[in-house]
Order: C-alpha cells, then sequence, then structure tokens
C-alpha cells in the first residue's frame, strides 16, 4: 500500500530538494504537508524538525520527510522523541531496508550529499515499502 499523507520539513539548506520532493509526491496524487521552511533564508533545523515528528506522532500524517544540509542535524532531533524512527537515507536500498527492517516513519536527506534524483527514488522506496514485521516487530519494540 502507497502512503497517501505525507509532511515535509527543511531547514534553509534543504529548501531547493524540498521544493523538488514537493512535486514528485504531487505528482504521485499524494497529500503533503509543508511544514516550512518556505525560503532560504537561515533557519534553525530543530523547528521544522518538531512540526514534521509532531505531525507524525499526531497520526495527522502516515509518514514524514525531512532535510538539512547533510541530514545529520535532522536525524539526531528527530530521533530524540519516542516512537520516532528517523532514517537518514542516501541509496533506494537504504530507504527501503529502513522501512523493511526498522519501520521507519521519517525518512531524512542531506541537500548537500544526495542528488536529487536518489532522492527521488528513495522517497518513491520509502512511501511504498511496508514494514516486514516478524522478528523485527520485537526489536522495534524496544525502540521506544
Amino acid at each position: 500500500m502507497l502512503t497517501s499523507q505525507i509532511a515535509i520539513g527543511c531547514d534553509h539548506a534543504g529548501f531547493a530538494l524540498k521544493q523538488f520532493l514537493i512535486n514528485v509526491v504531487r505528482d504521485r496524487s499524494l497529500k503533503i504537508f509543508d511544514f516550512g521552511t518556505f525560503n532560504e533564508e537561515s533557519v534553525d533545523y530543530p523547528d521544522f524538525c518538531r512540526a514534521v515528528t509532531d505531525a507524525v506522532l499526531k497520526s495527522e500524517v502516515e509518514r514524514g520527510v525531512l532535510i538539512c544540509g547533510t541530514g545529520i542535524g535532522m536525524s539526531i532531533s528527530a530521533n530524540r522523541f519516542p516512537h520516532i524512527r528517523a532514517a537518514l537515507c542516501y541509496s533506494e536500498k537504504m530507504a527501503k531496508f529502513a522501512r523493511l527492517h526498522n519501520d521507519a516513519n521519517i525518512i531524512v536527506f542531506g541537500s548537500r550529499l544526495v542528488e536529487k534524483e536518489i532522492a527521488k527514488h528513495c522517497l518513491i522506496t520509502f512511501l511504498e515499502t511496508e514494514f516486514e514485521g516478524g522478528r523485527h516487530q520485537r526489536r522495534i519494540a524496544k525502540l521506544s
């Protein structure tokens, strides 16, 4: 089953990639909630991370997307919250296994380190891949 509702947020470094990925999501007729930022003026990434994680935690969306320069800051920030499993991905295989084995509910990109087309394919894979469950469920339960 394809995820139908997604939250997206970024800092100034991730703005251009965010705009590109919003179009990818819209081209697939999915609903996307854009939590900013809305330009390339310097901002603090934890503010935008919090908006996306809150939407995921409140089940307002099924999954989230976070983008900053390297993806590291957003990953650290998002994974502070119980029940958030944010995965920094740079390949389709990482995105696939983040969902299959880790039930990741947020994908993170580093806009300075990943090409747009690779991010596009990672996002599509992330949205289309279901959690495998089984032995992985036991491990996920130990995370929160």
